[in-house]
């Protein structure tokens, strides 16, 4: 058990959110499930145990910078305190070729990758910084798109590798506040977003080739290990990934 202890999961509304909400609310923390979707948020909080930490659905645009304000307005109000943040929430687009990505796409994948895990973060580092004991732990989804991009994945690709150095930044900057920040590089968990593999995705060669996945499960329990560190230790980077998914030699 976690004791008193409080997180927030931004796309916790499917896949590797809801596994990894779960996971913290089984360990006995308070989640706070953010969302664009919020009948999605109440299905997650519907699969919670009764008996296990409280959680608290809170529908939010992580683009929008007024609304993570008065998400992180909300999580002061019931919790008081925030220990852990995962930043997963992310999408992608089609296999779209370079030239023809349009530019609506890519400022939307930017926006939901990047800026939104900036907007979560830095409001994470004033709560985190304030409140007593201070600190806390942020966790980023990077995804293994953060070392080997997949073909015709620019907008992705690009965030991807983007928030390795927002991770760098974070745990520099957070050192004096005891804030930890580390990331999660993750290859081919079974979601709904990764269905499409089954049945062929793109290699760096041209060609269609179903890949294999592992079970979502696998990611959340890394999650819940990241979160449960004391301040004083950190998983700078760790990559979970099915394991004879071609990623080492990919391209």
């Amino acid at each position: 058990m976690s004791g008193n202890r409080y997180a927030l999961v931004t796309g916790a509304g499917s896949g590797i959110g809801r596994a990894a909400a779960l996971a913290l609310q089984a360990a006995g923390y308070s989640v706070a499930l953010a969302g664009r979707r919020a009948w999605e948020l109440e299905k997650t909080c519907a699969q919670a145990s009764p008996d296990d930490g409280r959680m608290l659905a809170i529908p939010t645009d992580i683009t929008d910078p007024a609304a993570v304000d008065s998400l992180f307005t909300a999580i002061r109000r019931e919790f008081g305190r925030l220990d852990v943040l995962f930043n997963n929430a992310g999408m992608n687009t089609p296999a779209t070729p370079v030239e023809d990505l349009p530019y609506e796409s890519w400022c939307s994948v930017v926006n939901v990758n990047l800026t939104g895990a900036f907007l979560c973060a830095q409001a994470a580092f004033r709560l985190m910084k304030e409140q007593s004991p201070r600190g806390g732990r942020i966790i980023n989804n990077g995804s293994v798109s953060a070392h080997a991009p997949r073909p015709q994945q620019v907008a992705y690709s690009a965030t991807k590798h983007a928030i390795t150095g927002l991770t760098k930044a974070l745990s520099l900057d957070g050192r004096a506040h005891d804030i930890a920040c580390g990331q999660i590089d993750i290859g081919n968990a079974a979601t709904e977003m990764t269905q499409r593999m089954t049945g062929g995705v793109l290699q760096a060669n041209g060609t269609l080739m179903p890949e294999p996945r592992m079970d979502v499960r696998h990611v959340a329990d890394a999650v819940l290990y990241m979160a449960g560190l004391p301040l004083d230790a950190n998983v700078q980077f760790m990559t979970v990934m099915a394991t004879k998914m071609p990623l080492v030699g990919r391209g």
